[in-house]
């Protein structure tokens, strides 16, 4: 593994703790409900970004431009089944993610990004580099909207608990 692979791994690594810490000791009723006008949930935006980093995992791998089945599924910004497999399940598609990108040769390898309807009619390619920092943009971001869900929810504060 190269060194930028480690230190961007390592970045991605540090906003997933951050995205997780709002999460911690929350019931599923409270994980599932909404504390601001958004619809977003401490449960749906765990189960968005377990469900986001299998599917760009998925297109990392094939680089076809294939479109993964559920990547414009709207529902998977919803609290569904129960926390604890929503954390299972975003544990399991980093660890698959870290792995797949460790064992890269190179992160400028070309991948085809799948066409979707707000996609150029040209075919767009990005870098392995390019996903990952994409998936740390949106950990980042989302960690940020947890962070104030959480606090809307029971007053805790993520920056008190970053141990």
């Amino acid at each position: 593994m190269t060194r930028e692979q480690e230190d961007l791994l390592a970045v991605l690594a540090e906003v997933r703790k951050r995205l997780l810490i709002p999460a911690r000791d929350v019931s599923d009723a409270d994980a599932g409900r909404r504390t601001t006008v958004s619809e977003l949930t401490l449960g749906g935006l765990i189960r968005h970004l377990a469900t986001g980093e299998r599917l760009w995992l998925e297109i990392l791998r094939t680089a076809d431009g294939s479109l993964p089945e559920g990547m414009l599924d709207t529902g998977q910004y919803a609290m569904s089944e129960t926390l604890s497999h929503w954390l299972s399940a975003y544990a399991e598609a980093a660890a698959a993610t870290d792995e797949y990108v460790a064992s890269l040769p190179s992160l400028d390898i070309e991948v085809q990004l799948p066409a979707t309807p707000w996609s150029p009619p040209e075919p767009r390619f990005w870098s392995a580099r390019r996903i990952l920092l994409h998936l740390i943009h949106e950990t980042a971001q989302h960690a940020g909207h947890a962070d104030l869900i959480r606090e809307s929810l029971d007053g805790a504060n993520s920056t008190a608990q970053l141990a």
